[in-house]
């Protein structure tokens, strides 16, 4: 199982730090990191896909204040797109 996560960054060196700072809230419930790429066209656009060991506990915690508080801390500047995989 996996989710994919695509957004816009306003300044990707403030996005980084933020983002390996949340590595201990992502590593609680479950989600690793496979892919971290920037879209080649849109240098501001992150792509993440992480594998989920359960879609229920990443779509909860997807959905929780922290993680949009971090978001908001990182700079993230619209809605991601996030779509859950199996």
């Amino acid at each position: 199982m996996f989710v994919f996560n695509s957004s816009q960054s306003r300044e990707l060196p403030k996005w980084k730090p933020v983002y390996d700072g949340h590595l201990p809230a992502r590593q609680k419930v479950g989600l690793k990191e496979v892919h971290l790429l920037r879209n080649n066209d849109n240098p501001n656009e992150v792509i993440l896909l992480f594998s989920a060991e359960d879609l229920d506990k990443a779509k909860a915690f997807i959905a929780s204040d922290d993680v949009h508080q971090t978001m908001q801390r990182a700079g993230v500047s619209d809605k991601p797109d996030i779509y859950f995989l199996k």
